[in-house]
């Protein structure tokens, strides 16, 4: 992620939580080796998420119920939850990911409000 934002982070300091010395950790690993679990936790936090958007699509795409470590179709939900304006910076990515929600026929419960959100406060294509 460092090298293709061009972006060093320094350190995380020593007294530094759990979670920001992961995010920081994984941003110096190639993407290709992230897990859905990574991209679940990255995309949750914002980051990269011009290159990791398009990533968390594909495993989508065929799985859109994707867990990483906190329940089914977490992955789903921090892709669906990223701020509106994202989609507008990436409409293809936007269409993409509109056309996996629209296919999906059993969607959980848990997920259900942030999906209706997601296609109710985007442009549809």
């Amino acid at each position: 992620m460092e090298e293709l934002e061009r972006d060093r982070w320094p350190d995380p300091p020593d007294d530094a939580t759990r979670l920001v010395s992961t995010v920081h950790a994984l941003r110096h690993r190639p993407i290709g080796t992230l897990d859905v679990e990574n991209l679940r936790l990255l995309i949750g936090q914002n980051v990269g998420l011009p290159h990791l958007l398009p990533l968390a699509l594909e495993i989508l795409r065929d799985n859109p119920l994707a867990e990483g470590d906190m329940y089914e179709g977490d992955l789903l939900s921090a892709v669906v939850t990223r701020d509106p304006a994202i989609w507008s910076r990436f409409p293809n990515l936007e269409r993409k990911l509109r056309a996996i929600l629209l296919e999906l026929a059993d969607l959980p419960s848990s997920l259900r409000g942030n999906v209706e959100q997601f296609l109710g406060s985007t442009p549809r294509p």
